[in-house]
């Protein structure tokens, strides 16, 4: 289901706007916003910008959305056309980028200035007309958005042939989830650290006192998926899979999305009788399978890759979310 440009042109729901955004990293969240309004992947978003003749690869979009600089402004007039908005919206996110670069004290020397912005927009309305207008359309873009998302991660299981991953209630243009270890469901999938490295890690953690960063399960094909970590601090990242060097198996999160890498696909298999909600998730660049090291049941203990068997360790439960 989608929501604005990319589904269908019925759609009552208004598009998340920029004028609320008076900062880069703002600016960067309401792009976020309008992505996942629109409803299309990053491979969808390339396939729009393709058709245009002007690509811009998942991984650009991703690591784009995952920074809080500025975007080019190339960047923001191909993605949120390609998002579905039309002339006289890109026009006021263009307006809204340059305000933000004009304001800023340390604008980054590649931040080209901006053109003029062609043709005067409709007639204006008075200030705090326009304010109110605006930031209605804001909230009820956002709210309305999070209340479809909502009732859609939270309906009845889709069938196999409606989910791109069997047995799970997956939207094809992803979902929002919680990954819980089966045996051990008050834990979740989270951000942590390990002694061996310095950068973060995927750990089990208490679901309660780690709530971030939020879980975004994106289908990359049949029962192949994309794990995304999103923080409002941090932005969009991928989970991948270490395949050498001294922290070989644990997994990583990388600003570097890319759903061609095969570190960043992991296959959701059943692990339990039909209609069992139990998987296994493996990496497709090893088939190997994914659990706790050391088989460990505390919170805190790595994620890491290990030989498939039959144990309980490897098995993890997808749970669907509101949007956060």
């Amino acid at each position: 289901m989608s929501h604005g440009g990319g589904g269908s042109a019925e759609s009552p729901l208004a598009a998340p706007q920029p004028t609320e955004a008076t900062t880069a990293a703002e600016f960067t969240t309401a792009l976020r916003a309008l992505r996942m309004w629109s409803g299309l992947t990053y491979r969808q978003l390339e396939g729009k910008t393709a058709a245009h003749q002007d690509r811009l690869p998942p991984s650009t979009i991703a690591t784009t959305l995952g920074r809080a600089t500025l975007p080019r402004e190339h960047f923001v007039d191909t993605f949120t056309r390609a998002c579905g908005l039309g002339d006289d919206e890109v026009l006021l996110w263009l307006k809204t980028r340059h305000d933000i670069a004009i304001r800023a004290t340390d604008e980054d020397d590649e931040d080209q200035p901006a053109p003029a912005l062609g043709a005067p927009v409709r007639s204006r309305a008075p200030r705090w007309r326009r304010a109110a207008s605006l930031l209605a359309a804001t909230f009820v873009g956002v709210v309305g958005t999070v209340a479809v998302d909502a009732v859609v991660d939270r309906s009845a299981p889709a069938s196999p042939s409606a989910s791109p991953v069997a047995g799970l209630t997956i939207r094809p243009v992803g979902s929002w989830a919680r990954v819980h270890p089966a045996r051990t469901p008050e834990l979740c999938l989270t951000e942590g650290r390990a002694d061996h490295r310095a950068g973060a890690v995927a750990v089990q953690g208490s679901c309660a006192d780690a709530p971030l960063p939020y879980a975004f399960i994106e289908p990359l094909g049949a029962d192949v998926v994309q794990i995304q970590w999103h923080h409002p601090r941090h932005g969009i990242r991928c989970l991948a899979v270490l395949l050498g060097g001294p922290d070989r198996d644990v997994l990583e999160p990388r600003h570097e999305c890319a759903d061609d890498d095969p570190a960043q696909r992991f296959r959701i298999e059943p692990a339990g009788p039909p209609g069992a909600t139990d998987v296994r998730i493996r990496p497709v660049a090893t088939d190997l399978c994914l659990g706790p090291r050391d088989r460990a049941t505390s919170a805190g203990a790595e994620i890491v890759q290990t030989p498939c068997s039959t144990t309980s360790d490897q098995v993890f439960l997808i749970e669907p979310t509101a949007p956060p």
